[in-house]
């Protein structure tokens, strides 16, 4: 990790917080792969739109490991401060979980912020899993077997998902939460301990947050800062991944034991010795790749 933060450092690379939302988004897009592992070829791999509730068609990417009908499907939302990222940035990690899973995913292109702000992200989330619900059939997926994952702003989205899908009435068999944001003011002392140099800044977190949703009484919006869900009882098991040197970890663990307190079932596995981002450096780093199979037995095992 060490040596990927060396490297990283003599590339010269403009901070993301530097740049316009438009600058970010296609510096993160013309890195996203460097450190990935080989592209998995999957037996079916198509684009389409999910329908949301003001209209919009957003666009999103099913992966398939085979041909069979009636598999499992995982939601899958992007990480990059509710501002950066895409399908395009995480395909190939959608297609290892997919590989290794044994599962359709449905990566979504949820709207981004400054242009479309808290809640939008949210909205999209839920509008994508109520649609897959209904249509999940009809794209040869069990919609009874259906979970949500994501990594960061993602993590956060799929957290906040579950919770809807619980007040729903829906089945959800697991959520993945892959070093989600969880509290409303990134307040931890992780925050403090790995501010600077590992990836993940206090700044650019700050800069991502600006772009989203401000300050102001919204930060207080579990939609938001899913730590501060009045109650967790009853949501579907999860599997948190978190990294060991990452500004998030302590808020990831503060709510792996919130969903304990309440009587969610939850494994909890933190990666020693990495930073946030670290599951897309599997050409780099082997806890990427340990990451990927760990992800993918949770999904097997909550799926079976």
């Amino acid at each position: 990790m060490a040596g990927v933060l060396e490297r990283m450092a003599r590339a010269g690379r403009p901070a993301l917080h530097t740049l316009s939302p438009e600058e970010a988004r296609a510096l993160y897009a013309a890195g996203a792969e460097v450190l990935e592992v080989p592209r998995a070829e999957l037996a079916r791999v198509e684009d389409l739109q999910v329908p949301v509730r003001d209209g919009a068609r957003l666009p999103a990417r099913l992966y398939a490991p085979s041909r069979e009908e009636g598999l499992p499907l995982l939601l899958y939302l992007h990480g990059g401060g509710f501002t950066i990222g895409s399908i395009d940035t995480h395909d190939v990690l959608c297609r290892e979980l997919a590989r290794l899973a044994g599962c359709m995913v449905l990566s979504l292109d949820y709207r981004l912020a400054p242009e479309h702000r808290f809640p939008t992200a949210v909205h999209d989330t839920w509008d994508a899993l109520a649609w897959l619900a209904a249509e999940g059939e009809r794209l040869g997926a069990d919609p009874g077997r259906l979970a949500v994952g994501g990594d960061s702003a993602g993590g956060t989205l799929a957290a906040v998902a579950a919770l809807w899908v619980r007040d729903q009435g829906l089945a959800l068999a697991l959520q993945l939460l892959i070093y989600p944001g969880t509290t409303a003011h990134q307040d931890t002392p992780s925050h403090e301990r790995f501010a600077h140099g590992l990836v993940l800044e206090r700044a650019g977190i700050a800069w991502f947050f600006e772009q989203y949703i401000g300050e102001g009484p919204q930060r207080e919006d579990w939609r938001f800062a899913p730590l501060l869900a009045p109650e967790l009882e009853g949501v579907a098991p999860a599997w948190v991944g978190l990294a060991e040197y990452d500004p998030l970890v302590d808020e990831g663990v503060a709510y792996a034991d919130r969903l304990r307190m309440a009587g969610v079932p939850v494994q909890l596995e933190i990666y020693r010795g990495v930073t946030h981002e670290f599951i897309k450096m599997g050409r780099a780093l082997p806890e990427a790749r340990q990451f990927h199979q760990d992800a993918a037995a949770a999904l097997r095992s909550a799926f079976s």
